[in-house]
């Protein structure tokens, strides 16, 4: 997900974007939706949240910071 639709649900939200980078603020999104904050930390590739619409950035977040 690009940083501008991010931004956008952030907004939804009511969360302020100003000074946060991606991950930071997609973590803040998990937790305002009452999700686990665990945006980048697929260790090893294992994630049971299914339905979380930040899974496939998730992965290659994790991929990126050599956690799978």
């Amino acid at each position: 997900m690009k940083i501008a639709e991010v931004k956008a649900l952030a907004k939804a939200h009511g969360i302020k974007s100003d000074n946060l980078f991606k991950t930071e603020l997609i973590k803040t999104i998990q937790i305002k939706e009452g999700n686990f904050d665990c945006y980048g930390t697929a260790y090893d590739g294992v994630c049971d949240q299914t339905g979380c619409c930040w899974r496939e950035d998730c992965f290659e977040v994790a991929r990126l910071e050599g956690q799978i």
